[in-house]
């Protein structure tokens, strides 16, 4: 009796202090946020809701956002509030830009993957960053060498898909792009060969997978209430994201360590310093204390989840949407025909070496095909700000210091009140006047950010886009594997899709 009596009480304990914290965090939530105040955006939930959808939450933001542009969340101490008016998001990433920032909760959140990188950092850090990064991808020498990279790469992925061409065989697409970009951005960022594509660096396999994972499981973060207790524990979804984190800062670190003395060995000048991490590198002996190689490191993983990331993703997306929409695929092929002048009968050597700087120009189709892919499927789906101070936006709801406001690219595409009634049809020729492609505000079109953090990198990737397209469409019809096989994505700071993307590459026949 005196043991049952113990479970009782201690049962009775355990729900009295759950009721007491889950009473708490409710008062938390739900007091001082002008819930019934018509001045400040309407309330459609709280941050668990997130938790509740997470899965599709993307989706869920669309949902809600056909309701309106603009709603609040309630969190703990603050508002989330989620905003699809191309106003408003002017308003807070370039008119009213000072007031609105990155904040301490991001940093803690996405401190060891990113740590002191571009895309967490605010001020002086921000503007060192920034300033070199802008130097270098304007230089024409980077252009050069990348569109070189960019070449070759596309090349290499040509003769690799042959094999499975020949043989009917079904390849992973997405899995491919990842290791094609993976290869280029380590050949332009950091003037190293990989050579992942052919499945010869096991060591940059092991570390694209830890680099994903740890994107994923951070984000994770952001609707896990327990992510710090658990990270102390060292269990679950944290020790295991601690384990991927030190795959990724260890590749890294020997990487400049490898970098380091392969400059130092140059010393005579042989070396062009083509490669960004060089020029980094030249820029830290200026203060070898405040960029140490920590800092490096975490600069090279900032340039990874932009440059890595974004391409693959958006052509994976793209080679999805070119099968679903056979047509679209031809009247592409057909421009990549006309433009360059040769065919699937070409040397593949040939053709990459045709597609030039004035070829890249002139395709208009391809460009806003791209683009369209990038309106439906944006690299990065959800992002924002924090507000340092009350405020009010051009719709006339108002913000308090403290409150996280954020864009939804991904719902935005998909907004008749933004895209017109066709909004969620694949239509390449909504940016095309004429045949020349025609761009939107970038407050309209947030695919690449928009203000003074506006993506340095757009041309860049652009340009690695074009180039793998054109090199693959040239040569193959793609199809899906499974034509019935729902295609979604998975949750994290990066449209990537869930699973693998099985696809067909079929040989283009003599016309």
């Amino acid at each position: 009796m005196a043991f049952l009596y113990f479970i009782f009480t201690f049962t009775c304990s355990l729900l009295f202090l759950f009721l007491f914290l889950f009473s708490f965090l409710m008062l938390r939530i739900f007091t001082g946020k002008s819930i019934r105040n018509p001045n400040y955006p309407p309330v459609k939930g709280t941050t668990f809701d997130h938790l509740l959808y997470y899965n599709k939450l993307y989706d869920y933001h669309t949902r809600v956002a056909r309701e309106g542009p603009t709603h609040r969340r309630l969190a703990l101490n603050s508002s989330m509030i989620y905003t699809c008016d191309p106003r408003n998001i002017e308003h807070f990433l370039k008119t009213n830009f000072a007031h609105y920032s990155k904040s301490d909760y991001n940093k803690t959140i996405m401190s060891e993957i990113l740590g002191q990188g571009i895309f967490v950092v605010n001020g002086e850090k921000w503007k060192q960053q920034r300033k070199l990064a802008s130097y270098e991808f304007s230089t024409r020498n980077l252009r050069d060498f990348s569109c070189s990279v960019f070449r070759g790469n596309a090349a290499k992925l040509v003769k690799f898909l042959s094999g499975f061409s020949n043989f009917k065989r079904v390849f992973d697409m997405q899995e491919l792009l990842m290791r094609c970009t993976l290869d280029s951005i380590f050949q332009v960022g950091f003037g190293t060969e990989l050579n992942c594509l052919e499945g010869l660096s096991k060591d940059g396999i092991a570390f694209m997978k830890a680099f994903d994972e740890s994107a994923a499981l951070t984000y994770w973060r952001y609707v896990d209430p327990f992510w710090k207790l658990k990270r102390f524990l060292n269990i679950g979804s944290e020790a295991t994201l601690k384990q991927y984190v030190k795959v990724t800062h260890d590749f890294v670190h020997q990487l400049i360590r490898n970098k380091r003395e392969l400059l130092a060995a140059k010393r005579d000048g042989t070396s062009d310093k083509e490669d960004i991490l060089s020029r980094f590198l030249m820029e830290s002996e200026k203060d070898p204390v405040g960029m140490n190689d920590d800092y490096l490191s975490d600069i090279i993983l900032n340039f990874m989840i932009a440059g890595k990331d974004t391409s693959a993703n958006t052509l994976s997306w793209f080679f999805y949407m070119l099968s679903k929409n056979p047509l679209i695929q031809e009247k592409v092929a057909q421009e990549v025909r006309d433009v360059v002048g040769m065919n699937h009968v070409s040397d593949i050597d040939e053709f990459v070496r045709n597609i030039t700087d004035a070829n890249l120009e002139k395709m208009h189709y391809l460009h806003a095909t791209l683009t369209e892919t990038l309106r439906l499927y944006p690299a990065v789906p959800v992002d924002g700000r924090y507000a340092e101070k009350d405020d009010t936006l051009p719709d006339g709801f108002r913000v308090k210091k403290g409150d996280r406001i954020a864009y939804m690219a991904y719902a935005m595409g998909r907004m008749p009140y933004v895209w017109g009634e066709d909004a969620e049809v694949f239509r390449p020729e909504r940016w095309l006047d004429n045949g020349v492609f025609k761009p939107e505000s970038p407050f309209k079109f947030v695919a690449f950010h928009a203000g003074p953090r506006t993506c340095l990198g757009r041309d860049f990737a652009y340009r690695q886009m074009k180039i793998v397209a054109m090199a693959l469409l040239c040569f193959f019809r793609f199809k899906l594997a499974d034509e019935t096989r729902n295609v979604t994505y998975r949750t994290m700071f990066t449209l990537h899709i869930d699973g693998t993307l099985p696809m067909l590459a079929l040989p283009r026949k003599t016309s």
